[in-house]
């Protein structure tokens, strides 16, 4: 078996996640792609998501991204985002909540680039949510 890749999740303000993997999960600008351990070093640009980090030893990992970048070097694999948040840290009924106050602003056509990625970044946390449940 491969090396396992070195992952880690960092956002503006903590880093958010960090271990070995054994498969990422990540949607970018281009589409999905899956890094697997040996991967061709690349950069490429993030849309918010529900990414998909699977550890060595077979847990999934599910962090909400609020876009951002990931680059691969070697078996080294960095998430850079400005907000991220792990699954397990997100409440489903506040994220419902707080998307509810926002989507008539969104509707509206008056959103400000702080509320249109407050929105977005509540998506990513609600697919997150979803994934978790699914796994």
């Amino acid at each position: 078996m491969a090396e396992p890749l070195q992952v880690e999740v960092v956002s503006a303000d903590r880093l958010v996640w960090e271990g070995h993997s054994i498969n990422v999960i990540v949607r970018t600008t281009e589409g999905d792609i899956g890094i697997l351990p040996r991967h061709e070093d690349f950069l490429a640009g993030l849309v918010p998501h529900a990414a998909e980090i699977v550890t060595d030893d077979g847990r999934r990992e599910i962090v909400a991204i609020n876009g951002g970048f990931i680059a691969v070097n070697g078996n080294r694999v960095s998430i850079l985002t400005e907000e991220a948040t792990m699954a397990r840290e997100i409440s489903g009924d506040q994220a419902r909540r707080e998307l509810d106050k926002l989507q008539p602003i969104i509707d509206s056509g008056d959103a400000t680039v702080d509320d249109t990625r407050r929105y977005h970044l509540i998506q990513s946390q609600l697919k997150a949510l979803a994934k978790t449940e699914k796994g």
